[in-house]
């Protein structure tokens, strides 16, 4: 147990400093997002000032189209707010500051992730990214591609991607998860015990018997992927498998750490990297598909890479040593 310790302490130090790179990554991506959406030239013939006659929605593998009449920038601006508001509540909380957290890795190898999310949110970011690049590249090997939809604009691209996770995570995570879960495991039938289960299932739950949970994460995670493939502007076949792990972390963050890690994770996932991506496209002066491949995206990707390796590692040492020392939180 000595030598994993001296081990965690040893990783502690880059992982701590990849995981504070990226967090300085994502409060960049704010400034960057905006200016993409009223600075730049995204929408070719349209710009913010895009009318919105309806919101289309994917939930829980549904589209619903809600009628509205507000311009593209305006709504853009209120998902900027709540992201803003969200990150926020990350950085503080729920038990230790983001710095705090951060220091006990440090020193002690010790990753705490119940105590601030947001520590939660860079670790498991990493680790979706370095799952979803090892399916990608099997699947490759295969002669499995993964095909985005066709792009109708990209400026409109850019706004449903944004909204994506909060429709999504409530869609899939909430309402096919949390209000199960609830169902099962809930002790009182008071409102305000629903709703804090829903905000944060294992914290407010008595769940004895984590399996049945862990079964549900799976197969809704099934049917997260499978939405991706057969329904709105599917993707192509490759999807599935990727979407699919993509949806057990995400439904792991929720069940484990509440329903903000579960949205910024995804939020990472989506407008965090476009927003770069776009950025890259319209100050090059190069299209979308060659800024993905610019040489700053990949620099990115390589970090992501080698923070989620990282992560897996400790994960799986953390894993080792809580079984000899079960005081020792991971």
């Amino acid at each position: 147990m000595e030598n994993s310790n001296k081990i965690l302490q040893a990783i502690g130090i880059p992982h701590s400093a990849l995981l504070s790179v990226i967090f300085g990554m994502m409060i960049l991506s704010f400034p960057l997002g905006t200016f993409v959406m009223f600075h730049t030239e995204l929408g070719d013939d349209i710009n913010f000032e895009l009318p919105l006659n309806q919101f289309e929605l994917f939930v829980a593998g549904i589209g619903i189209s809600i009628p509205i009449d507000i311009e593209i920038g305006d709504a853009f601006i209120f998902l900027w707010l709540v992201y803003v508001i969200l990150f926020t509540v990350a950085l503080l909380g729920p038990k230790d500051g983001f710095l705090k957290t951060m220091s006990s890795l440090l020193s002690h190898g010790k990753l705490k992730t119940k105590s601030n999310y947001l520590v939660a949110v860079t670790k498991w970011f990493s680790i979706l990214i370095l799952v979803s690049a090892i399916i990608n590249f099997v699947q490759e090997s295969f002669g499995v591609s993964t095909v985005p939809p066709p792009a109708e604009n990209n400026l409109i691209q850019f706004f449903y991607v944004t909204l994506a996770p909060i429709t999504e995570e409530i869609g899939f995570r909430v309402l096919l998860i949390g209000l199960p879960l609830f169902a099962i495991y809930s002790h009182k039938s008071s409102v305000k015990h629903f709703f804090r289960s829903l905000w944060a299932p294992s914290d407010n739950l008595h769940i004895y018997n984590s399996r049945r949970a862990i079964i549900l994460i799976v197969v809704v995670a099934a049917f997260f992927g499978l939405s991706h493939i057969i329904s709105g502007e599917p993707w192509s076949n490759g999807k599935f498998a990727q979407a699919t792990a993509s949806g057990i972390i995400l439904g792991w963050l929720y069940f484990r750490f509440g329903l903000v890690s579960a949205i910024l994770v995804h939020w990472a996932t989506n407008y965090f990297v476009f927003s770069y991506v776009n950025f890259i496209s319209q100050v090059s002066l190069i299209s979308l598909e060659e800024a993905f491949s610019h040489s700053l995206v990949h620099t990115m990707e390589i970090i992501f890479l080698i923070s989620g390796v990282l992560s897996v590692c400790i994960l799986l040492l953390s894993y080792y040593t809580s079984k000899k020392k079960p005081a020792l939180e991971i």
